[in-house]
């Protein structure tokens, strides 16, 4: 049996596949050169299962390579979706936000080609009419047609690695995860126009804002009844007191002019945010994934398109699951005290959305989970959760 075995593997190593076998073999182990078991790639392990090099080798050869593993993400070759992952050491913080970061730039090209945006995020009258308009939830006043051009004027004459509207999204990105004031961020600014007197920088915090509500990201104010019976939205957007237990939409100690709601809920529209996820082709073949790129194996759960669950809806809502571009999403919700102290009792409720067509080494990751409802406190919504969950419901 070993003479034969050998006689075989001898036939086998003469070919190209062994060459190609042997070139895999080096890369993996280059980049793991501290440990001797690296994940094997064959049909039957399907990168489940750690062997060594000489134990690989034998799998590979004998029942061949898993098909569907075209990145070989475990292997030492890059994946997209691995470069927007994020670790509990500072460094590795830094390179991980600079490659998604970069990643703008791929989002942004539809809107260079001027094939995709939309712009069509209106006041649809559910406002409080009393209300002074603010800067985080007014439409923009920025058309279509000056990103497109923002998109394709390069930064300062003679640049080709940065455009005005990259650089600017990339700048406010920079400010989010850092958690710059807007002070600092006028600061910088100020400092980049005396340094480069030919670059096309914003004069503000306010005019970057400006291009970034141009790409959708912003929220909308919803009053709440103090209560948590009912929302002053839709059917009860023109009203001044709960239907339900007619407590006062407004602090009774401010004017006319400029009355004050009690509370307010936030609310990132979803339509706009999916949308999104299908700006960059990367992202846009990403969420095809539990169609076309699952491998679907009843022995094994490596993601909840696995389950029975998932199954289950499937069969009821054939026509739905039918096309891959259909949109599965979970929905997860805590509380926290925004104030970092625990002797003052104040819970706020996010509401976060996690696309679950994404594969699993990316659907959990920050970049792609959605904020979509900030609850306000000061105590747990409870069971009156799904009054605040309307107007998710409703897009």
């Amino acid at each position: 049996m070993d003479k034969a075995w050998m006689h075989i593997k001898d036939r086998l190593q003469s070919n190209e596949y062994a060459e190609g076998v042997r070139q895999f073999l080096s890369m993996a182990q280059a980049h793991t050169p501290a440990s001797n078991h690296i994940r094997c790639p064959c049909r039957r392990c399907r990168n489940r299962a750690f062997h060594s090099i000489h134990t690989i080798e034998d799998h590979l050869f004998i029942m061949g390579i898993d098909p569907t593993y075209t990145e070989w993400i475990f292997h030492g070759e890059d994946d997209p979706f691995l470069d927007a992952t994020f670790s509990d050491e500072e460094e590795d913080d830094a390179s991980a936000y600079s490659d998604y970061i970069n990643d703008v730039d791929e989002m942004l090209d539809d809107i260079r080609h001027g094939s995709f945006l939309d712009n069509s995020y209106r006041n649809d009258g559910n406002a409080n009419p009393h209300e002074q308009p603010s800067t985080s939830t007014t439409p923009t006043n920025l058309n279509f047609e000056e990103l497109v051009a923002d998109a394709r004027h390069p930064l300062y004459p003679s640049c080709d690695k940065f455009s005005k509207l990259s650089f600017i999204v990339k700048l406010l990105h920079i400010k989010s995860i850092a958690g710059w004031t807007m002070k600092s961020f006028d600061m910088v600014l100020k400092l980049l126009q005396v340094a480069f007197p030919d670059a096309l920088f914003p004069d503000s915090y306010n005019d970057a804002r400006r291009l970034q509500r141009g790409l959708g990201f912003s929220y909308k104010k919803i009053h709440v009844c103090p209560n948590d019976c009912a929302l002053f939205w839709s059917e009860n957007a023109s009203l001044n007191a709960c239907p339900k237990c007619n407590a006062s939409r407004w602090i009774e100690e401010t004017s006319k002019q400029r009355r004050i709601p009690q509370k307010v809920l936030r609310y990132f529209p979803l339509k706009l945010r999916l949308q999104r996820l299908f700006m960059s082709k990367k992202t846009a073949k990403a969420m095809r994934w539990h169609v076309e790129a699952r491998v679907d194996d009843p022995t094994c759960m490596r993601h909840p398109a696995d389950s029975k669950v998932w199954k289950d809806f499937d069969h009821k809502h054939e026509r739905f699951s039918q096309d891959p571009r259909n949109v599965r999403l979970a929905l997860a919700s805590d509380g926290f005290n925004p104030f970092n102290n625990m002797s003052k009792p104040y819970s706020i409720w996010p509401v976060l959305l996690v696309p679950y067509n994404l594969p699993p080494w990316s659907c959990m990751k920050d970049p792609y989970t959605m904020l979509s409802l900030l609850i306000p406190g000061p105590k747990s919504p409870g069971n009156d959760i799904d009054v605040f969950l309307r107007p998710l419901m409703g897009s």
